[in-house]
């Protein structure tokens, strides 16, 4: 019976190379042998390149995960499994920082977003709250009738003809009342 991670013979441990070209075949007794021969090592690039243990060890599991699937893409000719393995474990481990910070910034981006939305409408709900007290307070300060005719056509959206209906009054009179209560309202409000 061969054991895994043995070549021809079972006195000669079978080498990386070896150990990838029978993972391209399907081999699970080649993986396992190829895991624990460079799980080690694949681990330590890792974490040098992410730095954070937790998420060092989801990479480690997506670059052997890559290697069961992509063993059949591995070029002897071109390097050594060992390289092979290394370099597809930094590139995914690039990806992870790279996918880290920029999550990170969008958060953070999102989170200054929210924040200025909510301070911004805090400080326009406190400025529009003032300035409704000081529009109310000036017109407190207008006849009953300059402030029926403002009410109507400023706050009721009616036109100058509908309040001198509602109002029953001349247009000419519910105009003077308006033009004269709006100039007694911009200088009390400190409208050029």
């Amino acid at each position: 019976m061969k054991l895994p991670g043995t070549a021809r013979n079972d006195s000669e441990p079978a080498t990386l190379n070896d150990l990838l070209a029978r993972v391209s075949l399907g081999d699970e007794d080649a993986f396992e042998a190829l895991y624990d021969d460079s799980a080690a090592l694949v681990f330590g690039l890792i974490k040098r390149v992410v730095r954070d243990p937790d998420l060092s060890e989801e990479v480690l599991q997506e670059v052997f995960v890559e290697v069961w699937q992509h063993a059949t893409r591995y070029d002897a000719d071109r390097g050594s499994a060992r390289s092979w393995i290394c370099t597809v474990a930094h590139r995914r481990a690039v990806d992870k920082v790279r996918a880290t910070v920029s999550s990170n910034k969008r958060d953070l981006a999102q989170g200054i977003k929210e924040f200025q939305e909510t301070t911004d409408d805090v400080a326009d709900v406190a400025v529009l709250r003032a300035d409704v007290d000081r529009v109310l307070k000036a017109l407190e300060t207008l006849t009953e009738m300059q402030r029926d005719a403002i009410r109507l056509a400023y706050y009721g959206g009616y036109t100058h003809r509908e309040v001198a209906t509602l109002l029953q009054v001349p247009l000419g009179t519910v105009k003077t009342r308006i033009r004269d209560g709006m100039i007694i309202l911009r200088d009390r409000l400190g409208v050029a």
